[in-house]
């Protein structure tokens, strides 16, 4: 089952959309991908899929092993993307990730004009396309495109926590 998540009162809701099995099967690939990076970062991974459903791009968090505030799997796998097409706009491509994208991510994506987002888990403090705000339809969008959330959220939602609780007992 897929899920739209909206901001109503800077917290996420589902409704019902049709069943796509091919962000599950993408959605899945992120999640077991997530497993490995989890191991020495963040647990987020993204990929960048073209109109023919190909994978052109593909980044994890490495804000931490790189000690780069930019490093965002999102903004990675947009990098290696960009240099496969040779252009900056992805207006017939779509990102899926595991979790929604922050306000810096959500910034990139509208700049590079992708036609469609989608992710797994609602982030209510720092989500950028809904979670806590939702810059796909604020004023000073210049680009429409598609938010689809909740694909696999809750495992998504659980391999993140279980990650972070992990961290805490090692402190």
């Amino acid at each position: 089952m897929k899920y739209i998540f909206e901001n109503r009162n800077r917290n996420c809701f589902q409704k019902e959309l049709n069943h796509n099995s091919e962000y599950i099967k993408w959605m899945k690939y992120i999640l077991r991908r997530s497993k490995v990076i989890g191991k020495i970062e963040i647990p987020i991974s993204a990929v960048v899929i073209d109109e023919k459903g190909r994978c052109i791009g593909r980044g994890s968090n490495k804000r931490n092993s790189n000690n780069d505030p930019l490093g965002h799997a999102e903004i990675i796998a947009l990098k290696q993307a960009s240099l496969v097409i040779n252009d900056w706009r992805f207006n017939k491509c779509q990102i899926i990730t595991n979790l929604e994208p922050c306000t810096m991510c959500a910034s990139v994506l509208i700049q590079a004009r992708m036609g469609r987002v989608i992710y797994g888990a609602c982030d209510a403090k720092r989500g950028g396309l809904g979670g806590s705000i939702d810059l796909s339809k604020h004023k000073s969008s210049h680009h429409n495109m598609e938010v689809i959330g909740g694909i696999l959220g809750e495992e998504c939602k659980e391999s993140l926590q279980v990650w972070f609780k992990n961290l805490r007992s090692q402190k």
